[in-house]
């Protein structure tokens, strides 16, 4: 019998860095238990060059990324989410769209590398503390047994990874 595939949406306001992180580890790091996504709220049209650069740097693909809205989630024919991650401040107070199935949500907050400004060295700088950050987290969120969680007990581990 083979294993569930968890879907899982990482949210950023404009899904250029952050969530985009977020998404290239979680389908590298999960070995297709878990099929990751992201979105923003506000979309910037773009992804982050130095987004993609970290990927690279960890030897995740960096192909098919694009910055789009998370009403692509919440549309007939999307993915059924498991689970739906805020990784940025300004999303997580903002009325996210009903999400269809009611996936677990919890907020992973982490400074906008995006919004970084200074030199070439600091804005590389913010990319690989996000990385770092995001990389923890996602770790440990593997690491919880899913199937033997009962739904509160979840709810509170995947609530207690954004504080880490």
């Amino acid at each position: 019998m083979s294993e569930k595939t968890y879907h899982v949406l990482f949210i950023c306001t404009g899904n250029s860095a952050r969530s985009i992180l977020s998404e290239g580890l979680m389908n590298h790091l999960g070995q297709g238990r878990f099929r990751a996504y992201s979105a923003g709220s506000h979309p910037a049209g773009a992804v982050n060059p130095l987004a993609l650069a970290a990927l690279a740097r960890h030897g995740l693909k960096t192909d098919g990324f694009r910055s789009k809205s998370w009403d692509e989630f919440s549309r007939d024919g999307a993915p059924a989410l498991d689970f739906v991650f805020m990784v940025c401040d300004k999303a997580a107070g903002e009325a996210c769209p009903v999400w269809p199935g009611q996936p677990m949500t919890a907020h992973w907050g982490v400074p906008d590398p995006a919004a970084c400004e200074g030199t070439e060295a600091q804005k590389q700088q913010a990319i690989n503390d996000a990385v770092i950050s995001l990389k923890r987290r996602i770790e440990l969120f593997l690491s919880l047994p899913l199937p033997k969680l009962d739904a509160i007990a979840l709810q509170k581990a995947i609530r207690d990874i954004g504080t880490r």
